[in-house]
């Protein structure tokens, strides 16, 4: 971490690091593994801290660590996930030029009520806000409507007044323009002309410029994994922090273009060639160069 922030100010840039350890990760699914117990998490994050020092740096805390818990999958969660972030929440704090971002999972996923209880649990109101969309592929427009309604969320319900329960709004009302309004009406008869400052947030675009793939209305019975390597997918926005939104503070490109999501097997079963792609995935993190030139050619905008 030292020498990533110090390469960094040498260039007079900001870092973008993704803190990704947290014991029992993503269900011991294709990026199983992290830290082995609790106490190693909390020596790891410690080093991670000493190492940013008092550099400038932006961290994405945990990728899944809100978003897919171990309850999630049902698994027991032996190290108290929610606690081990907001362990971590403090000691990324320590540098006072750090702008650490908590898991708040996509727009197709976890209702508002649910995804903020879970970040303010594990100190998000301590952080500069959360990340939507890493790894995953959901549609800017969507990305931006639900961030907004879980960061007024955690604003309502900052001074206690009103439980998370309250809070509307998840992947249906999106799909409905008639719901999605009703919930904008919500938010905006509680809080007026005043603007949310309990969280802010960012949205990883590297992926998702064809927005998510729907898989073939009679594929075989059996889970298609939509999030894992689907097919046609396009770069997305470049990264920026000129977003036009006061709650949006960037687009970035967290999860690495071209690197894949893991073994994906789909209907066919474990240890299955990728029935789309008539061969194995790579194991998740390694290079893909089919997936990056699809990536690439399939940009929106388009690359130069």
């Amino acid at each position: 971490m030292r020498q990533a922030v110090e390469q960094a100010a040498a260039q007079g840039a900001l870092p973008l690091l993704v803190a990704y350890n947290a014991p029992a990760r993503d269900c011991s699914q294709y990026s199983a593994g992290g830290a082995p117990c609790g106490d190693a998490y909390r020596a790891w994050v410690d080093a991670f801290a000493r190492g940013l020092g008092q550099h400038p740096a932006l961290v994405i805390l945990e990728p899944d660590g809100l978003a897919l818990t171990p309850a999630d999958c049902g698994q027991p969660d032996d190290f108290d996930r929610v606690a081990l972030i907001r362990y971590a929440v403090g000691a990324l704090r320590r540098d006072p030029h750090a702008r650490v971002y908590l898991d708040g999972g996509h727009s197709a996923w976890h209702p508002v009520a649910v995804i903020a209880a879970r970040l303010a649990a594990a100190g998000v109101r301590d952080a500069r806000g959360f990340f939507l969309n890493v790894s995953n592929y959901q549609r800017n427009q969507d990305l931006i409507r639900y961030g907004a309604w879980v960061a007024q969320c955690l604003a309502i319900t900052a001074g206690g007044a009103l439980g998370y329960d309250a809070c509307p709004g998840g992947p249906a009302d999106l799909q409905d323009p008639a719901a999605a309004r009703c919930v904008d009406d919500w938010y905006a008869a509680r809080l007026g002309e005043s603007t949310p400052s309990a969280a802010h947030f960012v949205i990883d675009t590297s992926r998702n410029g064809q927005g998510p793939w729907a898989p073939p209305a009679e594929h075989p019975s059996g889970d298609p994994q939509t999030w894992c390597n689907p097919p046609g997918r396009g770069l997305g926005l470049r990264p920026t922090a000129a977003t036009g939104s006061l709650l949006l503070d960037a687009y970035l490109w967290i999860k690495t273009p071209g690197e894949s999501d893991g073994e994906c097997a789909r209907w066919a079963g474990a240890g299955q060639p990728d029935p789309l792609r008539g061969a194995p995935c790579p194991p998740a993190g390694r290079w893909f160069p089919a997936m990056a030139l699809e990536l690439a050619h399939n940009a929106v905008p388009p690359l130069d």
